[in-house]
């Protein structure tokens, strides 16, 4: 065979622009040792993005195979082979792949883990040929390095370390190395596009061409395996370190190790970690799928740090502009991981998470939309249910056993922190939880006020009870509005459906505040510009089942089974797996309607997640057997590996965009909030209720039937009525005094806040003795900064009947 010509620097700079890889993971994985600070992603039989130092961090894009004849024959095995995937053992993410090639030729069998002591990920690997003999074939291992992160500014080159040859990479202060338990036959480093060994191995089936080095761009690294010398055997190490030489000398030092003591030693600690767990059933493989995708997914340097997913959704179409994808730390996603962890009796694990939780607070008791590991914001968004979680959570883990008197004190900082923040910007939230919209929305405003309530609960405890008192106050003047805001009665859509009305998905605040959410238009994201808004009353969401999830409503009202006739009317898709859900009525965040990949628009899908919470909704309301449909459906929504995607195409069969109806689409996967969600059901349905359910609301609203006096004004909240009998109380951010009248101005009243002990100050006007058609005028003066509001505020006093639908 002719030697390749060699030159030292690789032509072709920078390269093409870099894109991720494919999101529909099926195998993720990590050693539960501190010592190793590498996760591993697996997909279409290859190694996918590998994460160093942090799970927030991705290095490569994806390594894998090429095979040739060295004359006609081309095959890489993401593409030309079937994909097998079967965990070493239950519970536990070391991986075997079979990949099979299309044409029968050769077979590829993998065994996947990481070093539990050191940054290396190992991979042995067996070449079998299934037509011809072993030394008709070459096989090529292909690297495209993306180090922190970003696929542009790397460098690529060959060399040894302390005689022996491997593949570098470095970028920013990181990198990475390749060696091979057998001899390399050649290798090169390239310019992805132009120089790679992809280049020339589809072009000319062996390395014409090799390069020593490509700087500064996005490269490719390309080695031939010696598969004779090793007879079709060998293990492939990829350490990671600071500087070339820390990751040549991990890499060698693994390599040193046999495989299998090394892969013993990662499967006993995740043995050990699945036998401490109280699944609701041990027997079930799922269910410790469910638990491995929790535990992998945690930082190792930064306890209790759990990200939504090592993935990045449509990977291939994304390029380093989108630092996330879902490798951050969303709060709501991590208090949902949280709760799945309690529910199978990981409660160490958990109490990292409220840890970490407490660690990451910003001063004003808020968290961000979504942050780095670090804490760091990424994205800048305000979700108040965000800020509410942590509190559900305190209250969860105690009743779960998790945390004793003692412990439950070291977060009442935090709590008091967070439901300061809450009364002083709530009940409106700058976005949903589907992070678009701002309003009032069922889901977040239901896991607001169950917050207060905790959050009141937890100040009795500390000796507080003034500001139980006024956080209790609040959470039922808030549940009082909640049908004011976003319930709609009498529309076109209630009548098309035949029920008499409904929870809306969102009510935007300028409309909320005044006649009815009937006249106001919701923000439609990832839709084209003509598709951008639609009607509020045309908007519906699952997401008002939290009203029953977190206690507010019974599951057998007729709002809310109005509300479920509706959602299913125009959200629920039957697939071949189940029953699926999608978020709203004109969602865009998902693939287009001919399968290509979510570019800023595109259609929403279904979310098994919703399939989850319906099955939740559906035990409480006493349906055991549809609880058990929808619990089979979750499962079966899962991919090869076991693993619960964030959307499910639900569409006709595209095969060409590998997407098939009721299977994965490309979204991420696996999703964190939908195991969490799985293994809630399961625990939910072992135990006959369900488990998450917070005791509060319950007693509050649906046993004692609580109902509020106070009709709350607030600059942010202004209502234009309230009912009579009630006490209006004017509740604002600073001391002011308020300056009002109830007959035009003719007497006059001035009446000073108080402070709540929150950074909230509030009056309570005496209006309970005023008669409908009362008309409360009002202004504020500011006593710090001595200055008069500068603008009267009027409220209406309605019958009590009316002023639910104002």
């Amino acid at each position: 065979m002719t030697q390749a010509s060699d030159t030292f620097y690789a032509p072709g700079w920078p390269g093409i622009p870099a894109r991720w890889t494919s999101s529909a993971k099926t195998g993720v994985g990590t050693a539960l040792s501190s010592a190793s600070r590498v996760w591993f992603t697996l997909s279409h039989g290859i190694l996918n993005e590998i994460y160093y130092p942090r799970i927030d961090t991705a290095c490569i894009r994806d390594l894998g195979c090429i095979i040739t004849d060295g004359v006609a024959f081309f095959s890489e095995e993401k593409r030309h082979t079937t994909s097998t995937v079967s965990l070493l053992a239950e519970g536990v993410p070391a991986y075997h792949l079979t990949n099979t090639c299309h044409e029968g030729r050769y077979q590829i069998e993998k065994w996947i883990v990481a070093d539990p002591l050191r940054d290396v990920v190992l991979q042995q690997i067996q070449f079998t040929a299934r037509q011809g003999t072993l030394d008709q074939y070459a096989l090529y291992i292909l690297l495209a390095p993306h180090l922190g992160n970003r696929g542009a500014g790397n460098t690529a080159w060959i060399a040894d370390y302390k005689g022996v040859p491997m593949l570098f990479a470095e970028r920013a202060g990181l990198a990475l190395a390749v060696a091979c338990s057998a001899p390399w036959t050649s290798s090169s480093a390239g310019f992805v596009g132009f120089s790679d060994g992809w280049q020339d191995l589809s072009r000319h089936y062996r390395l014409t061409q090799t390069y020593q080095r490509a700087e500064n761009g996005n490269v490719a690294l390309t080695a031939g395996v010696d598969l004779v010398a090793c007879q079709g055997r060998f293990t492939v190490a990829i350490g990671f370190g600071q500087t070339s030489a820390e990751a040549a000398l991990n890499a060698r030092a693994s390599l040193a190790e046999p495989f299998e003591t090394v892969c013993a030693a990662y499967c006993q600690a995740w043995q050990a970690w699945q036998q401490s767990l109280n699944l609701p059933n041990p027997t079930s493989a799922q269910q410790r799928i469910s638990a491995m995708v929790l535990r992998a997914h945690e930082a190792k340097h930064f306890p209790g740090g759990i990200i939504a997913s090592l993935s990045i959704p449509w990977g291939m179409a994304k390029g380093d502009d989108d630092l996330g994808g879902y490798h951050l730390v969303w709060p709501r996603d991590l208090v949902e991981a949280a709760g799945g962890l309690l529910a199978i009796g990981a409660h160490d694990d958990a109490r990292r998470v409220l840890d970490y939780l407490a660690a990451t607070q910003e001063a004003d008791g808020h968290w961000p939309q979504n942050m780095w590991l670090d804490g760091t914001p990424y994205w800048n968004g305000i979700q108040m249910d965000e800020t509410a979680f942590p509190i559900l959570l305190v209250d969860l883990a105690t009743r779960a056993g998790a945390l004793e008197g003692t412990t439950v004190q070291r977060y009442w900082p935090m709590v008091r922190r967070a439901a300061g923040f809450l009364v002083r910007n709530g009940p409106v939230t700058a976005q949903d939880r589907w992070e678009e919209d701002a309003g009032y929305s069922p889901f977040t405003l239901a896991v607001e006020i169950v917050a207060l309530l905790i959050a009141a609960d937890l100040a009795e405890q500390q000796d507080e009870p003034a500001l139980a008192v006024y956080l209790r106050e609040t959470a039922d003047s808030w549940n009082a509005d909640i049908d004011r805001w976003c319930y709609v009665t009498d529309t076109d859509l209630a009548r098309q459906i035949g029920v008499s009305g409904y929870y809306v998905r969102i009510a935007p605040p300028d409309v909320a505040e005044a006649a009815s959410p009937l006249n106001g238009y919701v923000p439609i994201k990832n839709r084209p510009p003509d598709q951008a808004s639609a009607p509020a009353i045309h908007i519906v969401s699952p997401d008002a089942l939290a009203l029953v999830r977190f206690g507010l409503r019974d599951p057998h009202d007729p709002r809310i089974t109005n509300t479920i006739r509706v959602i299913d009317a125009l959200l629920k898709v039957d697939t071949p797996a189940g029953s699926v859900w999608r978020r709203y009525t004109g969602d865009g965040y998902g693939e287009h309607s001919d399968g290509t990949p979510f570019d800023g628009a595109g259609t929403g899908r279904g979310w098994p997640l919703l399939t989850g919470e319906r099955a939740h909704y559906e035990l409480a309301a006493g349906s055991i057997s549809e609880t058990q449909r929808l619990l089979n459906a979750l499962e079966r929504f899962a991919n090869q590996g076991g693993f619960i995607p964030e959307q499910v195409w639900d569409s006709p069969d595209l095969p060409e965009r590998e997407l098939f109806f009721g299977r994965p689409s490309g979204s991420a996967m696996p999703l964190v909030w939908a195991h969490a969600e799985h293994l809630k059901l399961c625990r939910s349905l072992r135990d006959g209720k369900l488990f998450d359910l917070p005791p509060q609301p319950v007693a509050r609203y649906l046993s004692q039937q609580v109902r509020s006096g106070l009709a709350i004004w607030r600059l942010n909240q202004k209502r234009r009525t309230m009912p009579s009998g009630a006490i209006l109380r004017i509740d604002v951010t600073a001391m002011a005094t308020i300056h009002w009248s109830s007959n035009g101005w003719q007497t006059t009243f001035d009446l000073l806040t108080k402070p709540s002990g929150l950074g909230t100050f509030f009056a309570d006007l005496p209006t309970t003795t005023l008669d409908p058609g009362a008309v409360i005028v009002f202004t504020l003066f500011w006593n710090d900064e001595q200055r008069w509001e500068g603008r009267d505020y009027e409220v209406r006093v309605v019958a009590a009947e009316l002023a639910v639908g104002d």
